[in-house]
Order: structure tokens, then sequence, then C-alpha cells
């Protein structure tokens, strides 16, 4: 019984390890939804699952209407280390080696592996973009743009054979903009500013401005889940006392 015990308590370990790893690069930014340097400004029914936060700025407007399912940090500082994070994120992404350079190709249209892709200067999203784990759910697509990104209208991102979209990056030189109704899926961390059009949404994922502002219009993002380790604590001694309850 006691093997039963430490292989109940070592695979508890490693689900707490999986679980924490698609925060792992963004330190403390991880659970905010929405963060920015100047400003944060809303307009009509936006939704934000996760945390908002802004520094060093400290001007948000536009809540309510809009909506924040987590905690507010203005000009704090945890919005400061959370800043700080994403700078330390920004840099590690710029500094990986690519796979393939997609300078002046639209994104729209293809079907692609785990890996990092190169834009000299500005990226496009048109259409159906599809990222396929091949069946590893820890598969990293990390997006290296020079300047700026833009999707069209009703753009989309599909993750497929098991994919987690809390495990793909937007590294954006400049500045993004997700068009009308864009569905996209990841963190944009985003050098100056990001602005999402009406009802654009992001899933698994977040908008990190570093210096500049965070623009929405009824918008929804939905941040990836970050686990409390405490709560890995309380679940590890209650199956431990299962077990020995078993065992007597």
């Amino acid at each position: 019984m006691k093997h039963k015990i430490t292989l109940t308590l070592v695979t508890l370990s490693v689900i707490n390890l999986v679980a924490q790893s698609n925060a792992q690069l963004l330190g403390s930014a991880g659970k905010f939804a929405v963060l920015a340097g100047s400003t944060v400004t809303s307009t009509g029914a936006t939704v934000l699952n996760g945390d908002l936060g802004l520094w060093p700025g400290t001007a948000i407007t536009g809540f309510g209407p809009g909506i924040v399912n987590g905690t507010y940090h203005i000009a704090d500082a945890v919005a400061q280390q959370a800043q700080e994070d994403v700078t330390t994120a920004y840099n590690a992404l710029v500094a990986e080696a690519y796979t393939q350079d997609l300078t002046g190709e639209d994104l729209g249209a293809r079907t692609l592996f785990a890996g990092v892709y190169r834009f000299s200067s500005s990226a496009q999203l048109t259409g159906v973009l599809v990222l396929d784990a091949r069946g590893d759910s820890n598969a990293r697509f990390n997006f290296q743009i020079g300047s700026t990104l833009t999707s069209a209208s009703n753009a989309r991102v599909q993750m497929i054979n098991g994919g987690n979209g809390c495990n793909l990056y937007w590294q954006v030189g400049s500045s993004a903009t997700l068009g009308t109704g864009t569905a996209l899926t990841g963190h944009i961390l985003a050098m100056t500013s990001i602005t999402m059009t009406t009802g654009a949404t992001i899933t698994d994922g977040s908008a990190l401005a570093r210096n500049g502002a965070v623009t929405l219009d009824a918008n929804t993002i939905t941040a990836c889940p970050v686990p409390e380790p405490t709560s890995f604590a309380v679940i590890s001694a209650g199956l431990l006392l299962i077990s020995r309850r078993k065992r007597n």
C-alpha cells in the first residue's frame, strides 16, 4: 500500500508541474487577462476573466459596464512586478532561435507545428491559422514579430491535436490590432499598444502591453489558469489520508 501512496503523490506532483508550466514564462503576469503601461480603455460589454493591471499609468475607463472577473491592480507593486516579468518574458522570446522565417507571408490558411516563427517586420492574419500540437499538450508556438500584428475581421486561430493555447506567444515589436470578430488564442506581448476592435476575443491567453495602452470594445479575454501551490498541498494531504484509510 505504501507504493500506492507514493505513486499517487508522484502523479499529483506531475500534474502540478504541468499546470504551472503554462504560466512559468510569464511569471506573475500569468494571472492577468489585461496588463498595460499607460491606460486601459473599454467600450461596451467587455468581460475579462483574469486580473486587470496597469503600471505605471493610472487611468482605467469603461469598467463598468465592462466586467473584471479577477482583481484590479492599478499602479501598485503587483502590477509593477508583472510588468517587469512581461519584460523578462518578452526579451526571452526575442532571443529564441527561429524555426522558420515567414516575413511577407500571411498567417491565414496555414497549418503550423510547434516552433518559433519570425517576421522581420509586420505580420498579418487573414482567415484561419491552424496550430497542430501533434498530441503534445506542452507544444509551444512562438511568433516573433518585428513591428505590428494585424488580423482581418473574423480571423481565427485553431489549436488541434491536444494543443494548449496557454503555450502560444505573440511577441510584437510595436503594436497589435485585432480586427472585428477575431478569435485569437494565446498571449500577446506588445512593446507598445494592443487594440481589440468590436467583438474580438482572446482565449487561453492575455493582452500585455509593456509601454502603451490596451483599448477594448466589447471583447472577452480569458486568461490561463494559474494554480495555487497551496491547493495542491491540500489535495495531496487529502489523497494521503484516503490512502491510509484504505490501508487500515
